[in-house]
């Protein structure tokens, strides 16, 4: 399965996070726009910069333009992560590590989660921000965890229903709505967590340090 980076123009990625992912796969770097001013600060060179151009510094542009694929896409129904999105399913990835999607602004950070629920369906959708790992997950997920790990779930609406085996605090059929209720910091019991998911998606957030320094991803 092909696997991709994409950069958005939120808090800059390390080298290090993107050096890691590439060891495991994920070969070809993907730039949002602005993302690829990131990219050029820690000389990261992208398989592709796509985005209506309007975030990237001219001379960023005119450095990348003799060593990527630039994609120029003026149109303003979707956002540079969409258009990002949209080209990594066109060649046919099957999973997408978003980078830099959260910043300063809350409503991109907001919009971008909501990215990832939209897009889920065509390409598998996780987010990394700073120690943070963010998966989109529906239907039966059997997820492999080491003892009191920290995991957080929670719901979009109101028709989601979630069971728990593996948790210290069980979920059984519940609802975790979002602005209702939700399941931060529980905590792993074993070696497995497994979970049922009715009726939508969910989020589980997890550490990602912690998930690297104990070969789980």
């Amino acid at each position: 399965m092909k696997k991709c980076i994409i950069i958005a123009n939120g808090y800059a990625a390390k080298k290090s996070t993107i050096t890691f992912l590439q060891k495991k796969g994920y070969s070809d770097v993907i730039c949002a726009d602005g993302g690829a001013n990131s990219a050029f600060e820690i000389g990261v060179i992208p398989t592709c910069v796509i985005g209506d151009l309007d975030s990237i510094s001219p001379s960023v542009l005119e450095y990348f333009k003799k060593r990527t694929k630039i994609l120029k896409l003026k149109r303003q129904n979707d956002t540079d992560v969409e258009k990002a999105l949209k080209y990594a399913v066109k060649k046919k990835y099957g999973e997408a590590i978003l980078l830099g999607v959260t910043g300063d602004r809350l409503d991109h950070s907001f919009c971008n989660l909501g990215i990832a629920i939209k897009f889920s369906g065509k390409i598998k959708i996780r987010i990394i921000h700073e120690k943070s790992l963010l998966d989109v997950y529906k239907g039966e997920v059997s997820l492999d965890t080491v003892a009191n790990e920290t995991l957080s779930i929670y719901g979009i609406d109101d028709k989601t229903r979630i069971t728990s085996v593996g948790l210290k605090y069980k979920l059984r059929n519940i609802l975790l709505p979002f602005g209702k209720k939700e399941s931060t910091s529980n905590i792993t019991t074993g070696s497995v967590v497994k979970l049922k998911i009715k009726h939508g998606k969910i989020f589980v957030i997890r550490n990602f340090e912690t998930l690297k320094n104990n070969g789980l991803f």
